[in-house]
């Protein structure tokens, strides 16, 4: 027959109590809220498909190394993203602290009193007046809320969204990253290709005013062809500076980016007509929300309030602590660690709120208010990724009409010239003619160039937009050991 010892039947209860009472937990459970989808993409003509750009990672779509090779650096060392990931690493530490409130909290202590009793007061029983006592302590306290209703498992699962939260957010800067490192290179691109423009436009107005002025000099032009000619090489070359001074500009952007000081930035030559956007699956509207950092990023942001919900409500109901001590006490030092020494304590407690003013209500209603929030939030951000999917589409696609236009307009305009010249030559036509011809060339084919940039940059917004590029490069596989015989 087993006997049950009385002095641990309060234990024995508690942990009974605890068992039972360890799967409850007031407050809702998170359910994502429904938010409006369209069935396609706007603006996009194909197909809609489960297969999306946005699933391959940077390395992949973006095909230019030098572009690449920017981009891997700006991982490296851009300043934002070290910060972004410093934040994760700080919610991580903050959900382990919260997770920590969930466990007996265990110490060690050690002590020494010493005390005499008054002779002029009637002493204690036991004691003898005007004699000093002593007593040395040594033992682990021990401490340990018992989570009853939930409120550190849901502060704990608050926390750990908040840390996901983070991570989403860390996502989100490095998408942003690659995005800003490809646009501002490819602007860098088309402003050189506007530079070679502007160049060699000026080349050729100088080579004109040269050919006019000894056509002046030998009595068969007048000074008004001549005016004009140096008046259209001013007008031409008046660009050439200012297209320097924004490539400086884009190229120290692009610097910071890259965590470098201000300065030149590598590039691998100038837009091309090869240099267009391609035809890309967008994949399904739905997927946005499982795809785009920042939209789960809100979602975390929003189950965090959810359950802080729970934490809010938990105040309403009693809580449960265990104190305990186990140790010994000795008035010498000598005996502390004998037998006849130990001591052990246990001191349950319980608290229950029963009037604090409308506190706790007030503070159930701000956690539900807070919640509120963060579903508005986060259906906004919903909403925002199909609107920026939809402006990239129609962006690339209405970029992409007026390229083919301008790209005929320019060559027509260049036959234009020539033919103009032609005409100058045999006497048809005059130089206000061939003036016209190349002013409208040269502002066309700075059109063009500019169009063809846009055109680059939209698809690389496109590419961020559908949630794409964020996947850090793979390290370099190492190269096989040959085996030793």
């Amino acid at each position: 027959m087993t006997r049950l010892n009385l002095t641990r039947s309060p234990l024995v209860a508690i942990a009974l109590v605890t068992t039972l009472a360890s799967g409850c937990r007031v407050g809702p459970d998170y359910a994502r809220p429904q938010t409006p989808a369209p069935p396609a993409h706007r603006f996009f003509d194909g197909q809609a498909e489960a297969q999306s750009i946005a699933d391959s990672p940077w390395w992949v779509v973006i095909k230019d190394p030098t572009l690449q090779a920017l981009i891997h650096e700006a991982i490296l060392n851009n300043l934002d993203l070290r910060t972004a990931t410093a934040r994760v690493a700080e919610a991580r530490a903050q959900y382990g602290i919260a997770r920590s409130f969930l466990f007996p909290e265990v110490g060690v202590a050690a002590g020494y009193t010493a005390q005499q009793v008054s002779r002029l007061s009637e002493p204690p029983q036991g004691t003898a007046a005007g004699k000093t006592y002593q007593n040395y302590s040594a033992g682990f306290p021990i401490s340990w809320e018992i989570d009853l209703f939930g409120r550190i498992r849901r502060g704990k699962e608050a926390s750990f969204a908040l840390y996901l939260a983070t991570e989403e957010g860390r996502r989100a800067a490095l998408i942003t990253l690659v995005a800003d490192v490809g646009s501002t290179y490819l602007l860098l691109r088309e402003l050189d290709l506007q530079l070679e423009v502007a160049r060699r436009t000026v080349q050729t107005n100088e080579e004109t005013v040269v050919y006019y002025q000894k056509r002046l000099e030998g009595g068969v032009s007048n000074r008004l062809e001549v005016d004009r000619a140096v008046a259209n090489r001013s007008r031409t070359a008046v660009v050439i500076p200012q297209l320097e001074q924004q490539i400086g500009v884009a190229e120290n952007a692009l610097c910071l980016l890259l965590g470098r000081p201000p300065g030149p930035i590598e590039r691998s030559g100038v837009l091309t007509e090869e240099n267009v956007a391609p035809s890309v699956p967008v994949g399904l509207p739905a997927a946005l929300l499982e795809r785009r950092p920042d939209v789960l990023a809100a979602e975390q942001q929003l189950i965090a309030a959810n359950a802080q919900i729970g934490v809010a409500k938990s105040l309403y109901f009693p809580t449960i602590s265990l104190t305990g001590l186990l140790g010994t006490i000795s008035g010498e030092f000598s005996n502390l660690l004998k037998a006849n020494s130990n001591v052990w304590q246990v001191s349950p407690s319980l608290f229950s709120p029963i009037y604090q003013g409308g506190r706790i209500r007030r503070n159930y209603d701000a956690a539900q208010a807070r919640f509120d929030q963060a579903a508005a939030q986060y259906q906004k951000t919903a909403l925002n990724s199909y609107r920026e999917v939809a402006n990239a589409l129609i962006t690339v696609k209405k970029l992409a009409e007026a390229r083919k236009e301008l790209e005929s307009g320019v060559t027509s305009l260049r036959n234009a010239s020539a033919l103009s010249r032609s005409r100058y030559d045999a006497g048809l036509a005059s130089y206000l003619e061939i003036l016209n011809a190349d002013q409208q060339l040269f502002d066309q084919e700075l059109q063009l160039a500019q169009v063809r940039g846009e055109e680059l940059r939209a698809f690389v917004e496109l590419y961020r937009a559908l949630g794409g590029g964020w996947q850090v490069e793979p390290a370099p596989a190492p190269s096989p050991t040959p085996a030793t015989p």
